[in-house]
């Protein structure tokens, strides 16, 4: 079973994003297999494939804990299973 995820962070660039978010996904067990992010005329932008874990972790409680983490950062932070993911963005 396919057990990825894929991670989106958009927001006002400012200091600790990706420690946060990286912080949040690895207190749930969650690894980080690629990363990429910019900086878009002070926009932060942020995708990442995750690894949820052999058992498939709790995907809500993940979600949760990053909802948390983008309140308190003041950005969008988007989790859907890379299955899903993939069906929602096929041309």
């Amino acid at each position: 079973m396919n057990n990825r995820a894929v991670v989106s962070v958009v927001g006002k660039d400012r200091v600790g994003i990706i420690a946060r978010v990286a912080g949040t996904l690895a207190d749930n067990g969650v690894n980080i297999l690629d990363i990429s992010q910019t900086i878009l005329q002070g926009f932060f932008t942020m995708i990442m494939l995750v690894d949820l874990g052999e058992d498939g972790g709790d995907l809500e409680k993940v979600r949760a804990d990053l909802d948390q983490a983008a309140e308190d950062l003041g950005v969008r932070i988007t989790i859907q299973h890379e299955d899903v993911f993939n069906f929602m963005h096929r041309i």
